[in-house]
């Protein structure tokens, strides 16, 4: 199986896939826009990447190309949907980072509390200005607001603990019975997490219901001079309304994600929140330690092992999670040639599509039952054709899907 690797890479991923017999061909040099005329010329059956963008037309130029992993958690640098329109699996790493991320998040509270990176710049410059820097509020027995608890976040509240923050949050699947077996405090929604914290974190992935989540309402019920922590994507935080935020409220940012971020790893970037004095940037760098991307390489040599060995894509972010199917078609059958290819003669024939199929063995592989799901009701005498048309047909039944 030949891989492309378009994206620095830890060298124990690299051997890994080797070690599975895969062809491997490494070039982290290669840009975005190259990056179509490189799966032309090689051709892989699989690409990985970590924030190199993928565009439709790099899905598009490799013939071959059946799987796409993101050597990473979020997936929103991948055109998803040109991929699903391909057939192209796109899996993640989900988890593998969430330490290195959650080390950063402290990390960037730590900044806005004791604005290390001006302390910093003054003293590079040959500035001592103990006056003004001898002022914090300080961290313990504050309030930590975490929105989202995935991986990333829960490792957030371990590390706020530690600290001797008080913490609430609020995520989508989280109980009051889950929070409190954590100890936090939950809250009904994001809105409420904003009104109750000294520092927020957000730690969600990017999608259409997170886009600009921290917005004009969110950073109104703010408390003055509030810290706002984004590890996540740009595209969850309204920068327009976050800089009003910042001039009128006094908010202080630690921010490691920008909207319109470069797509490569180095190159200029103008941004007017990054340059504002009361925010701490970093450079989308939050699962880049040494730990993190050893444990993504392994993940990434998990993920293609199962692949090769039997097709199955772990972490898999673009399967349908329930098709058009309204139909069970179950058709158990003696373990011979041409049977199901009767079946979707006999289904095609009446323009009823196949929308999903599994086909159990049962020990001894005499004989098997096909489930074939169905995007409508098959007449009567269709069921009958399909019984009658082929020896090897044992039974057939319908269900409906409720």
């Amino acid at each position: 199986m030949r891989v492309l690797i378009a994206e620095k890479f830890e060298k124990v991923g690299v051997d890994g896939l080797k070690d599975l017999g895969c062809e491997v061909i490494h070039n982290p040099d290669v840009s975005a826009e190259d990056l179509p005329a490189m799966m032309r010329a090689i051709d892989p059956d699989v690409l990985i990447v970590r924030g190199k963008k993928v565009s439709g037309d790099a899905l598009k130029a490799g013939t071959r190309l059946s799987l796409v992993i993101r050597a990473g958690a979020g997936v929103d640098s991948i055109d998803v949907k040109a991929a699903s329109g391909l057939g192209v699996f796109v899996a993640n790493c989900p988890g593998k980072n969430s330490i290195a991320v959650a080390e950063l998040v402290m990390g960037l509270i730590c900044a806005c509390d004791r604005r290390l990176p001006d302390q910093t710049a003054d003293l590079r410059a040959g500035k001592w200005n103990k006056k003004e820097y001898g002022k914090a509020r300080g961290l313990y027995g504050r309030t930590l607001g975490v929105v989202g608890l995935g991986p990333i976040g829960r490792e957030v509240i371990k590390r706020a603990q530690a600290f001797g923050m008080k913490v609430v949050a609020w995520s989508r699947s989280l109980t009051t019975e889950q929070a409190e077996a954590m100890g936090v405090a939950y809250c009904q929604n994001p809105i409420e997490v904003a009104r109750l914290s000294d520092v927020v974190s957000v730690n969600v992935a990017a999608n259409a219901e997170t886009k600009n989540l921290v917005n004009a309402e969110f950073l109104k019920v703010m408390k003055p001079g509030a810290y706002l922590i984004n590890t996540s994507r740009g595209s969850v935080v309204d920068e327009a309304a976050l800089l009003k935020a910042i001039d009128e409220k006094g908010i202080r940012c630690g921010l490691d994600v920008f909207q319109n971020e470069p797509g490569e790893p180095v190159g200029a970037f103008s941004s007017e929140i990054a340059r504002h004095g009361n925010v701490y940037g970093t450079h989308h760098i939050g699962a880049s330690t040494d730990e993190a991307q050893i444990a993504v390489a392994h993940e990434v040599i998990r993920i293609m092992s199962c692949y090769i060995d039997s097709g199955e894509v772990h972490n898999c972010v673009n399967r349908l999670a329930r098709s058009s199917a309204t139909h069970v078609l179950s058709v158990r059958h003696r373990n011979r040639p041409g049977v199901l290819s009767h079946v979707f003669k006999v289904l095609a024939d009446e323009a009823i599509n196949v929308e999903e199929v599994e086909n159990i063995i049962y020990h001894g592989a005499e004989a098997t039952c096909a489930k074939v799901h169905l995007d409508g009701c098959p007449k009567e005498d269709t069921v009958q054709r399909i019984r009658s048309g082929n020896e090897n047909i044992i039974s057939v039944s319908l269900a409906t899907i409720e």
